[in-house]
């Protein structure tokens, strides 16, 4: 699937006021704007917490996977998993929350 996210560096501590202001294009979920890829921490926290995420499709959930891999690659962050099947609650692999 093809990616949709785009490096966006200017993002501030991502309140709310400063989630408003990114373009869809940094979200792993740019149609429900979840999940914003903005750094690396945050590209570690959307792998820890896509199992967590509700109110999407698997189709978005594709596209998020593409989104998160597309990120990750950007920020140096290692993401092992090649399906977004892998990832859940259930232990997939040693992927670090930090």
């Amino acid at each position: 699937m093809k990616t949709t996210w785009k490096p966006h560096e200017k993002h501030g501590d991502l309140s709310t006021k400063d989630r408003d202001k990114l373009p869809d294009s940094v979200y792993a979920f740019p149609g429900k704007r979840k999940e914003p890829l903005t750094d690396a921490s945050h590209v570690r926290n959307a792998v820890a917490r896509f199992d967590q995420v509700q109110g999407v499709s698997d189709e978005e959930r594709e596209q998020a996977f593409a989104n998160i891999k597309a990120a990750a690659k950007h920020y140096g962050v290692d993401v092992v998993e090649d399906d977004w099947h892998q990832l859940g609650k259930r232990p997939h692999t040693n992927n670090p929350t930090k």
